[in-house]
């Protein structure tokens, strides 16, 4: 089975959606599931995990109701406030939905650096295990060393990084993302999403062989048993189809053994998010 473990669905508003500004109009209107379905079955993929972008329970609670009503997504990840004095109350209440997955936060946004390492935010990662809830880290590479401590300190926590913390493919100088996915790759409990690539590519004049160097990197340090197939549907129309992006990964994946392609494109995702 095929499953694309990153992609989001919304109903464009421009104030909930501000993030989204006027050099992405393309994103600047609904993407539903019936928008995204058709794109699925072209590309052999079975199924999804839709991923929140808008930090509130409301949006939870759309996309689990999305997800009750079409049998191919097959998972959620939304939002909670990871930091709320009531979080066991709302972990108890929301561990009743089934396709509910696991959880995630905008840290990319934070204006503080050290964001996943502040006492509220590890003490909320601390409840997660419990109630078998994962964690996506949206984050950069200048978080990848606070990454490196928290996941270190909940060894009993899932972690899925995403977009492989994204690194600037329009230079060249990979370094520091380097030896911060090293790092965290030796860590057991974290797997990576290989999404998101051509969005922090020239969205215009990207080629594939901008993201050989990064995907040669993640796949000897994660090995292919922790990597994750994500589209990053629809933020991932500001550069290219969605045949595009999965083509890069098509290309570049095709030189593995079919039992590790399979785990890549499916199985591991399914492993990951208890599909």
């Amino acid at each position: 089975m095929k499953i694309d473990s990153h992609q989001h669905f919304w109903k464009f508003h421009p104030v909930k959606d501000s993030w989204i500004n006027d050099d992405m109009k393309i994103l600047q209107q609904d993407f539903l599931p019936s928008d995204l379905h058709s794109l699925l079955q072209e590309n052999s993929i079975d199924g999804c995990v839709v991923v929140q972008a808008d930090q509130s329970e409301e949006e939870t609670h759309f996309l689990l109701k999305l997800a009750s009503v079409n049998d191919w997504i097959k998972g959620v990840v939304g939002w909670i406030d990871i930091r709320s004095k009531n979080l066991e109350n709302r972990l108890q209440y929301f561990s009743q939905y089934k396709k509910l997955k696991g959880f995630r936060h905008i840290v990319q946004a934070e204006p503080e650096e050290y964001f996943l390492l502040r006492d509220d935010f590890c003490e909320g990662i601390s409840k997660l295990s419990k109630y078998n809830f994962t964690y996506d880290l949206l984050i950069f590479p200048m978080h990848l060393p606070y990454a490196v401590e928290l996941v270190k300190r909940f060894p009993q926590q899932s972690f899925v990084i995403d977009h492989l913390a994204k690194p600037d493919f329009k230079q060249s100088d990979f370094s520091l993302w380097e030896k911060g996915i090293r790092e965290i790759a030796n860590c057991p409990n974290v797997f990576c999403k290989v999404s998101g690539l051509v969005t922090e590519a020239d969205w215009n004049n990207w080629k594939e062989s901008d993201f050989t160097y990064c995907l040669d990197v993640v796949t000897e340090a994660f090995g292919m048993n922790r990597l994750l197939f994500g589209s990053d549907w629809p933020v991932s129309l500001l550069a290219a189809s969605y045949e595009q992006s999965c083509g890069i990964l098509v290309h570049y994946f095709s030189k593995f053994p079919k039992e590790q392609q399979d785990k890549f494109w499916g199985g591991n995702a399914i492993e990951f998010y208890n599909l």
